[in-house]
């Protein structure tokens, strides 16, 4: 393990033990800080950001962009204060306020009165994990996918977190099982599952416009839908002042396997347009698009698109 796994693990462990104690006037004043301390100096993580929401945001000026970006990272700084006090909050209470606003349950009880479970869909917004909490209280445990970190007692660290909150997590690499398989499993047995959808810059990834660039986004969530039979939702999460915002969208339609990749745009398009709504929320602070790569990395999504016959 190196030195700097040793700090993120001790970094992660400190907040899980020390964020729950604070009161929460003085842990949101401090995450606040920290959060308006990244947008002054611009490190490349906030300049990234800024150059995502200039996507989303076209017609704002800089001082507009500035404001953005540290609204942004005082929300993404509030998810994670949140990160750190979720599994000793009042989860009926957390559950009954969303619950108050949120909208579109009625897609999952019918996707679970077919029989074929549900694949809901969503992007890096607000909190997902006070969601997921709303969603195993409301209809059970479900399933999702976290990529294996290193070192292992962290990523041991957030299985245990998640899994308080009442989620089922599988590991991206290194189970059992593949995690499709699993999946695919867990959709036969009339369960949920949630992924996330809005990134996936690898040669595996599908081509997608996404305000009016390209990218690439996850096909796993159109392909087992398609496989499955299983309702592929989109799913909006939201900051409101004082609590979370939640919303189901209807069912995208995947036409069979020879679907995805419109399925996918049309998944894009969804999720775009709740970002579009609420653009503050999107914690993106990684390159999206296509034209952000470096010109290697372009090259090398381009031959994986290339006919296997031209490849060279």
């Amino acid at each position: 393990m190196s030195w700097g796994e040793r700090l993120a693990d001790f970094g992660y462990g400190a907040g899980w033990r020390l964020v729950r104690t604070l009161p929460e006037g003085v842990a949101a004043g401090l995450f606040r800080g920290a959060a308006d301390l990244a947008a002054r100096r611009e490190g490349p993580g906030a300049r990234q950001l800024r150059a995502n929401l200039a996507r989303v945001v076209p017609k704002a000026g800089p001082a507009e962009l500035d404001d953005l970006v540290r609204q942004s990272l005082r929300s993404y700084a509030r998810y994670w204060m949140e990160a750190f006090r979720l599994p000793t909050m009042d989860h009926a209470a957390l559950h009954a306020e969303i619950g108050a606003t949120m909208t579109g349950n009625e897609y999952i009880v019918a996707a679970l009165a077919e029989g074929n479970g549900a694949v809901m869909a969503l992007a890096h917004s607000g909190n997902w994990d006070a969601a997921g909490v709303w969603m195993a209280r409301e209809h059970g445990k479900f399933t999702t996918v976290a990529e294996r970190l290193k070192p292992e007692s962290l990523y041991n660290r957030f299985v245990n977190y998640r899994e308080s909150l009442g989620f089922e997590i599988i590991p991206a690499t290194g189970g059992d099982k593949n995690p499709a398989a699993v999946l695919v499993e867990r959709l036969r047995q009339n369960k949920l599952i949630c992924l996330l959808a809005d990134r996936d810059l690898t040669p595996a990834g599908i081509p997608v416009n996404f305000f009016g660039e390209k990218t690439r986004m996850p096909g796993g969530p159109a392909y087992l839908a398609a496989r499955t039979g299983a309702p592929l939702i989109p799913v909006g999460c939201w900051f409101t002042d004082h609590g979370w915002g939640l919303r189901m969208h209807p069912p995208v339609k995947v036409d069979g396997v020879r679907g995805v990749p419109a399925a996918t745009q049309a998944l894009a398009d969804v999720l775009a347009a709740d970002i579009a709504a609420h653009p503050a929320d999107w914690h993106m602070l990684q390159k999206l698009w296509i034209s952000d790569l470096t010109e290697q990395g372009q090259r090398e999504l381009a031959v994986e698109d290339a006919p296997r016959g031209r490849r060279r």
